[in-house]
């Protein structure tokens, strides 16, 4: 009985939409049927509804004021390259994808911003940026799909945090849809603006819940004019440490990478990737890809590997190779970038992105391999991450494991994350992935205040429910 009154609501909302909007914006299953709808998380996913692709800030102003009054739920959707299940829906919700709105609408050499729609790919942010003469720093492996709109709701990260930060800091202002309809935000362009409650770093990162992105104000940074890369071999971990601490004092135009692969890692990656070739001779304890890029093409050089040149005197480093140009700074990053293949030689993983406080990333990775060892000694074990922001990917693997294996290895990292106050999530959010582990990083207190925040502007609990927590208000919907 429930069933079929849930149905006859489904079709109401469905037809509501389709009057205001149209058919070219509402799409029925028949239409989209092949579609992906999931993520790449590799979590459940529903097929929706229905599938809105609008494309103006009206076009969804309408759709949510519609789904508000009719209590329907809503799952916001970009690129469908995030991996902690944020997009995917749970059954009875309407997608709204921003494929349709991907429009760079303006470029502001003198502010140095871009203005663009929540749809545009990140890729084509970066390459508009880098004709106009300036570079947009944030980078991810899946930038050719990835959108704004969903690096906004994550608060994306990728390489290059150490030095220009989190998307929350690429972003100037935001335009948002709240659930009722209501549309905030007023496309500000300055880095200053103490007015209140900062309701763009309140959107960032909510993943869908608290409102859905529509625009964004980007920040530009000048484009770098000469870049300096080295692949580094190190004894130790407090050598990492000393080289990181140097290379941000020491070198002029600081460091916008830094790169750590433990021997597990870097050993299976040139193994399996077997086009792939070893920047260094011989067997290291850690490996450190360490990039410094600044606007001083004849100095920087000069002084980068003068700079590596003392590391190598004091011991700091046992090797380190140049690359003596783009060619082979590619054929560093390649080793680096291994993850995204991932699928293919990496079946059955369980996966952590966690950060801990700089001086905690060693103690937290020797603590999570040895427990996990103990427990499954045959284990594939790989360790790596951008320590300059704290954050560790950790990639467990055993081809013949049973199936209860996967939550032994994450009671026991998220144990070990727990223990030394790390994060659950670094960069890629809560979604429905780590909902039972989001405790451990926050407190009662955190959560309520939270959830408070949720209620308020998402009432009815129609956007993106099931995703970070359950709050009260999607419990009594």
């Amino acid at each position: 009985m429930q069933e079929k009154a849930e149905q006859a609501r489904s079709e109401v909302v469905v037809a509501a939409l389709r009057e205001a909007l149209g058919p070219a914006v509402v799409s029925l299953p028949a239409d989209f049927a092949g579609r992906r709808h999931a993520d790449s998380s590799r979590m459940p996913c529903a097929e929706p509804i229905a599938l809105l692709r609008p494309r103006t800030t009206e076009q969804v102003s309408t759709a949510l004021r519609i789904c508000h009054a009719h209590q329907q739920s809503v799952v916001t959707q970009g690129g469908l390259t995030g991996l902690a299940g944020g997009a995917c829906m749970l059954g009875g919700e309407v997608a709204l994808s921003l494929e349709l709105m991907n429009a760079i609408e303006e470029i502001d050499p003198v502010s140095a911003t871009m203005t663009v729609q929540a749809g545009v790919p990140l890729q084509a942010v970066q390459e508009a940026a880098d004709a106009a003469g300036f570079m947009f720093p944030l980078d991810l492996g899946a930038r050719g799909s990835a959108t704004v709109g969903g690096n906004l709701g994550t608060n994306a990260g990728g390489n290059r945090v150490i030095r220009y930060g989190m998307m929350r800091e690429q972003a100037l202002d935001v335009e948002a849809v709240l659930a009722d309809g209501s549309v905030v935000g007023g496309l500000r362009k300055m880095i200053k603006n103490n007015t209140g409650y900062d309701l763009k770093d309140l959107l960032i990162g909510s993943e869908g819940t608290l409102g859905v992105m529509t625009r964004a104000v980007l920040r530009l940074r000048p484009k770098p004019r000469a870049v300096s890369t080295a692949w580094c071999g190190l004894p130790d971990y407090e050598s990492v440490t000393t080289l990181l601490r140097l290379a941000q004092e020491r070198l002029p135009a600081g460091v916008s990478a830094f790169e750590v692969m433990w021997p597990g890692y870097y050993d299976f990656v040139l193994a399996t990737l077997t086009e792939l070739r070893a920047p260094l001779a011989g067997r290291h304890a850690f490996y450190v890809l360490l990039e410094s890029s600044g606007a001083d093409p004849e100095g920087q050089a000069a002084v980068f590997e003068s700079f590596l040149g003392e590391m190598l005197e004091s011991g700091t480093l046992d090797d380190a190779a140049l690359a003596a140009n783009e060619s082979h700074a590619a054929a560093f990053w390649a080793i680096r970038d291994a993850p995204g293949e991932y699928g293919r030689f990496l079946p059955g993983r369980v996966s952590f992105d966690v950060s801990f406080a700089v001086a905690q990333v060693g103690v937290a990775a020797q603590h999570c391999e040895a427990r996990l060892r103990e427990q499954f000694p045959d284990a594939r074990i790989l360790i790596y991450g951008h320590l300059g922001d704290g954050n560790l990917h950790i990639v467990v693997q055993e081809p013949d494991w049973p199936a209860s294996a996967s939550a032994e290895v994450k009671r026991i990292v998220y144990g070990v994350t727990g223990e030394l106050n790390g994060s659950v999530s670094a960069e890629h959010g809560i979604g429905t992935k780590k909902l039972e582990v989001l405790a451990l990083s926050r407190t009662p207190a955190e959560l309520a205040a939270m959830r408070a925040v949720k209620a308020a502007l998402d009432p009815r609990g129609i956007l993106n429910p099931g995703k970070i927590f359950v709050s009260s208000s999607e419990r009594s919907s």
